[in-house]
């Protein structure tokens, strides 16, 4: 399986539409929650989603979604200098803990 980060557009005029489109539409992306900009009036939605490929992550959308959604296979990725989480040793909790 792969990772995507899928990309809805739609118009201003479409937002409830797109939104309605989940009703009783059966996915794993339905349901949970999302990012969106309509309410700043940029009308996009993003998803996570796990496929085999680039159609398999769009047939997890309904079709008006789909048609209007853009599928970018994606990998994590480190930045330099980004923080990377705290590890806990024993060592260092009694360090912490004198």
């Amino acid at each position: 399986m792969a990772t995507f980060m899928l990309e809805h557009r739609h118009a201003a005029r479409e937002c409830g539409a797109a939104f309605a489109a989940w009703r009783g539409f059966e996915s794993p992306l339905g349901g949970r929650p999302v990012l969106a900009s309509c309410r700043a009036g940029g009308h996009r939605i993003w998803w996570t989603a796990e496929a085999p490929d680039a159609a398999g992550a769009l047939a997890l959308l309904p079709p008006f979604v789909a048609e209007r959604t853009l599928a970018y296979r994606v990998w994590p990725a480190g930045l330099p200098g980004a923080a990377r989480p705290a590890t806990t040793t024993k060592e260092t909790t009694m360090e912490a803990q004198t």
